[in-house]
């Protein structure tokens, strides 16, 4: 079963942002996490961003949470990465 992705405000004006190549590959690699996601080990960040979680796509990184119980993704933030831990 796959789980639910869900972007904040935030994480979908910055997605709008985008060229729409980077939006497609981000979509892409969202839709690829939802389907895989019980099969895969999370990356946990540390410091300031403690508790969530990154997914690597090209240069950019898209920083999550997710929901066990629910089966939901919570897209916070996403961004090219010399940028996105500021």
């Amino acid at each position: 079963m796959s789980y639910t992705i869900e972007l904040t405000r935030p994480a979908a004006d910055k997605l709008q942002q985008q060229t729409s190549k980077v939006i497609d590959r981000i979509t892409d690699k969202l839709n690829w996490l939802a389907t895989n996601f019980p099969a895969l080990t999370p990356l946990p960040l540390a410091g300031d961003l403690a508790g969530l979680y990154k997914l690597r796509v090209g240069d950019y990184r898209v920083i999550y949470s997710f929901d066990p119980e629910l089966q939901i993704i919570t897209v916070h933030n996403l961004g090219h990465r010399r940028e996105i831990y500021e």
